[in-house]
């Protein structure tokens, strides 16, 4: 046998092949904890699919999470590269948690029937980390304490999110440290409530983009949020989609409207002045 031919030692290159007492790659990321995870309530074959693509969005908006707070503190801080940087990762875990629909609308209306009765009551709506995150941007509808009142940890955890400027309100406040024009009831308000459009804060990003030498960096910082929600937007567009497509117009199983529940859903506006603003210009 040729040296070509050989089977590759990757050991005689230096690489460590032995971790008896050292920390090896699953040991850092408890591997056996996430693949321990997995526990299927039936024998039908595409459960797992639905429990492995619902666990790693939960992974995913924990990283979401993790990057909107990050934000949120560097503009209140003035500190907008860094900032950008984080709105830009989100923007693209959200195109990570769209492919992710792909996946899962392999799955046939016949296959998911198989073990639909399985999940009882449960339901996406019901996730606290998505939830979080809609409260983070500023999404505010405390109806939706509700679902976990019977997790005391997660209900305070929900409401002391309500007591914080949302990301966009935090934007707003930029605005006003940097000259422009908001309207003070805006700057003042109740942030527990969700934010209602208003014509003065539009005039305030229409000043801004309509001199984006002078204002650039607010400039940049309108377009990251754009960015962002149109990845959002997209997102909630496949899960309606493919919620349609696998049950049709069925009740969800946590008792909504399904379809028609999600559809209510896109028409919600993160941050609808940056929106309207664009007919304006």
């Amino acid at each position: 046998m040729t040296n070509e031919n050989k089977p590759y030692d990757p050991a005689k290159e230096g690489a460590q092949m032995s971790f008896d007492g050292r920390m090896s790659y699953g040991d850092y990321l408890q591997i056996d904890k996430i693949l321990d995870a997995q526990h299927p309530l039936s024998s039908a074959h595409d459960e797992m699919l639905f429990i492995i693509q619902h666990q790693t969005s939960e992974l995913w908006m924990r990283l979401a999470i993790h990057e909107l707070s990050a934000a949120r503190e560097a503009i209140k801080t003035d500190n907008l590269a860094p900032a950008f940087k984080m709105l830009s990762r989100v923007a693209r875990i959200f195109e990570q948690l769209n492919n992710a629909w792909d996946v899962l609308r392999t799955m046939t209306p016949s296959e998911y029937t198989e073990f639909r009765n399985t999940l009882g009551q449960s339901s996406g709506f019901q996730s606290h980390q998505y939830r979080l995150v809609e409260y983070v941007l500023g999404n505010r509808n405390q109806a939706m304490l509700k679902p976990h009142a019977h997790k005391p940890e997660v209900h305070a955890l929900l409401k002391a999110e309500l007591l914080l400027p949302s990301l966009y309100d935090e934007a707003l406040h930029l605005l006003a440290r940097h000259g422009i024009a908001v309207p003070q009831e805006i700057l003042d308000r109740d942030v527990s409530q969700q934010h209602q459009a208003n014509e003065g804060v539009e005039l305030a990003w229409k000043q801004v983009y309509q001199n984006t030498g002078k204002n650039w960096t607010l400039y940049e910082l309108a377009e990251k949020l754009v960015d962002f929600e149109d990845y959002f937007r997209r997102w909630r567009f496949n899960h309606v989609t493919t919620v349609e497509r696998i049950i049709g117009f069925k009740r969800g199983t946590g008792g909504t409207g399904g379809v028609s529940y999600l559809r209510r859903m896109l028409e919600v506006e993160l941050f609808p002045e940056l929106w309207h603003v664009r007919t304006q210009l």
